[in-house]
């Protein structure tokens, strides 16, 4: 798997930005197939920050309905990334 396809996209909700400003801890959408290592790796060629930690969950996709058709949202991976102390978070929009 290339290095870039591993991140997705990151995650902006309320969780996620109070964690990326109070814990230096960034959170993404990632690859299903990708592992820690991988995530690692990524994230430090992608923002140029030293990784700290890397914590992944799986998340199931919820069942959702039109009228009278039913269907599953995908499953999707999720990373919450931790950065070393000193380093400086980026803004998602920087990249």
């Amino acid at each position: 798997m290339n290095v870039l396809e591993v991140v997705r996209r990151p995650v902006v909700t309320e969780k996620a930005v109070a964690k990326k400003d109070g814990e230096r801890t960034m959170c993404f959408e990632v690859a299903a197939g990708a592992n820690k290592t991988q995530i690692r790796a990524a994230v430090q060629l992608i923002f140029k920050v030293k990784v700290e930690s890397v914590r992944t969950s799986n998340n199931v996709g919820k069942q959702r309905r039109r009228g009278r058709f039913s269907g599953f949202r995908s499953d999707w991976k999720k990373a919450y990334v931790k950065l070393k102390a000193g380093q400086k978070v980026p803004e998602y929009a920087e990249i």
